[in-house]
């Protein structure tokens, strides 16, 4: 496993584990978390843990046009009891994504260094989010970094039903990114039309 040093760069991707790690230690500095999604690497560990950096063989994308929206998504669209902004409370949405209870464990990831560096990034117009209210309330929300034109989605969060799905579908049907990095596969995404593909296609699309 090679370690970072201060020096702002990543060993070959052809020394990722079968787990996906290419690399531990480092910074979540801005220009090495810049450097990192530009070529397709994003940090993910634990409180208390080494820096952890993934590039997966597989990644999980969705290509907007493809994005799937159910019929009883569409009624809870048309019935317009949910209001959609942009970058309105980014501190908002990653705190919530962060504290939020989430049955398959999920969420803890954010530690306190990772939350600050993608408030630093939104403050440079990197770091993007989408909420979702509710009679003013915050009740849904995601955020990532948007790099040339694709989105790197970090995470989402839902207190009432479907706001996340709100959220997603908002992203893919009103921003204009020809891809949005899921990451890692999980049903949610991949019921609203995210698909694994291999990463040299991801990276083809990233460097486009």
């Amino acid at each position: 496993m090679i370690w970072l040093t201060d020096k702002i760069e990543f060993p070959p991707y052809e020394f990722t584990t079968d787990d996906g790690i290419i690399a531990l230690g480092g910074d979540l500095s801005e220009e090495r978390l810049i450097y990192a999604y530009r070529n397709g690497i994003f940090p993910w560990f634990s409180e208390g843990d080494p820096i952890v950096w993934y590039c997966p063989y597989k990644r999980m994308v969705l290509y907007p046009d493809q994005i799937k929206v159910s019929k009883s998504m569409r009624k809870i669209i048309h019935k317009n009891q949910f209001t959609i902004t942009e970058n309105k409370a980014f501190k908002e949405v990653i705190y919530n994504c962060k504290n939020i209870e989430r049955s398959d464990g999920f969420g803890t990831w954010i530690t306190d260094d990772m939350e600050q560096a993608y408030i630093n990034l939104h403050k440079k117009g990197i770091a993007k989010s989408i909420e979702v209210w509710q009679n003013d309330e915050l009740v849904g929300g995601l955020y990532g970094l948007e790099i040339n034109a694709i989105f790197c989605g970090e995470s989402m969060f839902s207190k009432v039903s479907n706001a996340s799905k709100l959220a997603f579908i908002y992203l893919a049907k009103n921003k204009e990114y020809t891809l949005i990095d899921c990451q890692m596969h999980n049903d949610h995404l991949a019921s609203l039309g995210a698909q694994e593909v291999d990463r040299s296609i991801f990276l083809k699309n990233l460097k486009s």
